[in-house]
């Protein structure tokens, strides 16, 4: 399997010409009768070996975080050695398997290995400065995790100037969105009357930001063929969840089965949003990270109206059946959404024929 990053590298190479490699994408589109854009790739496995060496990789950094621990074991707070042992094994294991070798889901557990170490050893260290007592000031925890993330951001960064993996970006994005709901929080008070709608309309907010971050990304790069998508393709899944799970926590979802029929009524008119951003935009993200809540909502529908033994059945068959109607249909339902909105909008959206 070749991935677009193959080809257009073929292409830089001259091994193959830019007409050649155009003529293989709308080969394959018409056999699978949809544009290239509509199937969302993104590099994740290209072989077992990437398996494999994910399995020994994650093994090496269990057992680097393990060596960490033993060295300076921080009672209950994150060890910073084991930060400092797992982000500098991460980084080097990335310099062959990132830098040389080009596999991508090795590639994925070492930036995420890489940007969590670094966020628990800069976070061990500062409990460890500050004392034990720090754990009992909320604030001032608040103030270290955004600190940290600040600096986990930082280094982010300077994993995407050199490696260039897809992720990176929106691991960054992730250190930021923490460091300002963090810093905020710390301002409101974790403790206080309304935090939890406080943290709820944050992370909504900064979910939203995401969601036109990724957007930027996707309207540079409309025929998805380069590395700009996949980017757009992680910052998508970050922010869906964070625009998902606020939502309907107010909603109230969130809080036990007995919702009431209004919100489950609510919940579906969400989704059904949702589905309609998800076909505009071509990212199915948004409708993943709701599907956990619209299984509540049909569920709690179909017992209210009298199918209590078959409730979760019925609800598995129609959110199924529904699913993979769409994906069927993915193309055309598309068309037909995006010819409705107006043409300045439809320019800076994937193609859809």
């Amino acid at each position: 399997m070749y991935s677009q990053d193959d080809l257009n590298s073929a292409v830089a190479a001259g091994a193959i010409s830019a007409e050649a490699a155009n003529a293989l994408r709308s080969h394959v589109a018409a056999q699978r009768d949809a544009v290239p854009a509509d199937a969302e790739h993104f590099r994740l496995i290209t072989g077992f070996n990437d398996i494999f060496v994910s399995i020994g990789a994650v093994i090496m950094l269990i057992a680097m975080a393990a060596i960490g621990d033993a060295i300076w074991s921080n009672n209950h707070a994150p060890s910073p050695a084991s930060g400092v042992l797992v982000a500098g094994t991460a980084w080097m294991l990335a310099e062959f398997f990132t830098a040389k070798r080009r596999m991508a889901l090795p590639s994925i557990i070492l930036l995420l290995a890489f940007v969590g170490g670094v966020f628990v050893g800069l976070l061990g260290l500062a409990i460890a400065v500050l004392g034990e007592g720090a754990n009992n000031k909320e604030t001032l925890v608040s103030l270290v995790v955004a600190g940290s993330g600040l600096v986990t951001a930082g280094a982010a960064w300077l994993h995407w100037k050199h490696f260039m993996v897809p992720i990176t970006i929106a691991a960054g994005t992730a250190a930021i969105a923490g460091t300002v709901i963090a810093l905020i929080m710390a301002i409101v008070g974790p403790n206080s009357a309304n935090a939890k709608t406080v943290a709820l309309t944050l992370v909504f907010l900064v979910g939203l930001a995401v969601f036109g971050l990724a957007m930027r990304w996707d309207m540079s790069d409309t025929a998805r063929s380069t590395r700009r998508s996949d980017v757009a393709f992680w910052l998508h899944l970050l922010a869906a969840p964070m625009i998902a799970h606020p939502i309907f926590a107010l909603i109230g979802v969130t809080e036990g089965q007995n919702i009431g029929v209004g919100a489950a009524v609510a919940v579906l008119g969400v989704y059904v949003v949702f589905g309609l951003v998800a076909l505009a935009v071509d990212r199915r993200a948004l409708l993943v990270s709701a599907l956990a809540y619209v299984l509540v909502a049909l569920t709690f529908l179909f017992r209210e109206f009298g199918a209590v033994e078959l409730n979760f059945a019925l609800t598995a068959l129609v959110i199924g059946s529904a699913l993979l109607t769409l994906s069927a249909l993915w193309t055309p339902i598309r068309r037909a959404v995006v010819t409705t909105l107006p043409g300045d909008m439809r320019g800076r959206l994937p193609a859809t024929a």
